[in-house]
């Protein structure tokens, strides 16, 4: 992963460098085996046994640490000569403002901890604390006899359900990143400041000499990913650490860990990763810790990884390939169909962290009474939704008693004809006007408006016998609090409703009222890109706000199928402040 290290983040490597090489680490430590298989099974039920560590004082914030045996070792006295960097980080903070909390546990996964550790800590956060979690160096099989801890790969929703051979309890497995972002989210709703680390390196080195790191597609690399999908800090340790183990030489490496102890650190080692825990910190555009530092931490030079590159900003809403989207398919024909049709913001499906509201609106509804089935494509507008021939499959599937729900807007502004618009762009209003653009075939097409577009969809959707529902776009990050977003599509929206005898709610007006209720903090972490698309928790949030819209209608042909989980989203209420999600 390329990085960028400024002078300073050279001054700090230098100085850990030379505090090796004036004997500053302690006697009788060796090189580390890779060879994994020397490593002990770690017996996870007498661990939990042990005292736990608490807040010393109760009325001060805490930061508490989460992890593994390289965060916490044993019961971080030293046996082995092994220590975790939780255990040596204390002092770079001011405990006379803030206690230093090391609730890490030795053999635990993501998924273990959070089934078997985390409920403990949660019931200790309160508003004003802090979460670092490290998770990532063991793993293994989902299920086996001997310790059952592994995860699915990734971040998304994938699920195993299992019965656990070693408690013999069934148990539903999920991702490295679910777990993760659960707690990130747990710990928010404690008013908790939660943060992420990838984890630390091992003594293993490349051919050219420099140290291993962990790939993008491993532990952390969802770690990153996990964070970044809910806008949660991202301590990229692996790297900082890893590139500093360049500079020091696999020799002097050798010295930071214990022989034949797996990827656990000699206390030099731990009290280097605990440095570079405190370089990453300062390396933040926002350290949420800074003011809870103590002197010794103004030694240390901020280290900042760079993450990859972002993406052009026309991209930020990109045009997918439609032939390699999954086609949902309609699971009982015999029963009516909610066909959700739109953008990215209606479906994503997880990829870069980004998740459409459509995509988390099933379980709103009772599917022993609707089908629920999510047509919708990412980076369309209601021009290249009808015109790329996806809207002539989806018409197809419509029968009468049916609902059709579209949101489209987001990727329909801009000049017709500007190449970055991607052809996308429609004509303003409702009416018939076209205007002639040429493609990047060199082909010619009519142009019409937006309006126009959507009464295709309406007119078309009726003509088979079923009732529409048309619904303006989510508004963007940067729009909800400084005034309305969409006005124009949400006023088309509505003229071609009342035209052709279909229904409307202002979903942009829905979200934005939601998002003022919610508050700025958290709004933050519903968008996992600069302003356009969500994430998980923010898809829950916006299907939430859709009940909400339907809620609002005269007659609502959804109200018959909803589920006993609709029941707590209060209808909206135009132009008022808007009480419409179940926090």
């Amino acid at each position: 992963m390329p990085n960028t290290m400024n002078k300073r983040s050279l001054r700090f490597f230098s100085w850990l460098a030379a505090l090796t090489i004036f004997g500053l680490l302690p006697a009788g430590v060796h090189a580390q085996t890779n060879d994994e298989s020397v490593i002990p099974a770690t017996d996870i039920l007498a661990h939990t046994a042990r005292v736990q560590n608490m807040p010393a004082k109760p009325k001060l914030p805490s930061l508490f640490l989460i992890g593994d045996s390289t965060v916490l070792n044993g019961r971080g006295d030293g046996t082995g000569g092994q220590w975790g960097w939780g255990d040596e980080i204390a002092p770079f903070f001011n405990t006379g403002k803030i206690n230093v909390v090391n609730r890490a546990l030795g053999g635990t996964t993501s998924r273990t901890f959070y089934r078997d550790q985390w409920p403990g800590v949660l019931a200790l956060l309160k508003h004003g604390d802090f979460v670092i979690m490290q998770f990532g160096t063991n793993g293994g099989a989902v299920n086996d006899a001997s310790r059952a801890r592994g995860e699915i790969h990734g971040i998304g929703d994938e699920t195993q359900a299992i019965t656990n051979l070693v408690t013999g309890k069934f148990e539903v497995v999920h991702t490295f990143g679910w777990y993760e972002k659960q707690m990130i989210a747990e710990a928010r709703s404690k008013g908790a400041t939660p943060m992420v680390c990838s984890l630390i390196p091992r003594n293993s080195w490349r051919t050219n000499g420099t140290a291993a790191r962990t790939g993008t597609n491993s532990a952390a690399g969802w770690a990153r990913q996990a964070a970044e999908s809910v806008n949660a800090p991202f301590l990229d340790i692996n790297e900082i650490i890893a590139s500093q183990y360049d500079k020091l030489g696999r020799e002097k490496v050798n010295a930071l860990f214990v022989a034949g102890a797996g990827p656990h650190t000699s206390l030099a080692g731990a009290q280097t990763n605990a440095i570079c825990v405190i370089a990453a910190l300062k390396g933040l555009k926002t350290n949420p810790l800074a003011k809870f530092l103590s002197k010794k931490a103004a030694g240390i030079a901020p280290v900042t990884v760079s993450p990859p590159a972002p993406a052009p900003a026309e991209d930020e809403r990109p045009v997918v390939d439609a032939s390699t989207v999954p086609v949902e398919t309609i699971a009982n024909n015999a029963l009516p169909t909610f066909h959700i049709i739109g953008d990215s913001t209606v479906r994503s499906g997880g990829g870069s962290g980004h998740w459409g509201w459509g995509e988390r609106i099933a379980p709103y509804f009772n599917t022993n009474k609707i089908n629920i089935v999510n047509q919708a494509i990412a980076g369309r507008s209601a021009r290249t939704y009808f015109t790329d021939g996806h809207w002539e499959k989806t018409i197809a599937t419509i029968k009468p008693g049916d609902v059709v729900i579209i949101q489209f807007g987001t990727n329909d502004g801009g000049k017709i004809g500007d190449p970055s618009n991607k052809n996308r762009a429609d004509g303003a209003g409702i009416g018939d006007e076209t205007v002639e653009d040429t493609r990047p075939d060199g082909t010619k097409e009519l142009v019409h408006t937006f309006g126009w577009y959507m009464a295709q969809f309406v007119t078309q959707s009726q003509a088979k016998g079923a009732k529409v529902i048309l619904v303006s776009p989510v508004p963007h990050k940067d729009r909800w609090e400084t005034g309305r977003d969409f006005e124009n599509f949400a006023q088309w929206d509505a003229e071609v409703a009342k035209a052709h005898n279909a229904l409307f709610f202002d979903l942009t007006m829905v979200v934005t009222d939601a998002y003022k209720k919610a508050g700025a903090e958290k709004v933050a972490t519903f968008f996992s890109d600069q302003r356009t698309h969500a994430t998980d928790i923010g898809a829950q949030f916006n299907a939430a706000c859709v009940i909400a819209g339907l809620k609002s209608l005269t007659n609502d042909p959804l109200a018959p199928c909803f589920s006993e989980n609709a029941e707590d989203i209060k209808t909206w209420q135009p132009n008022t402040t808007t009480e419409t999600i179940n926090q």
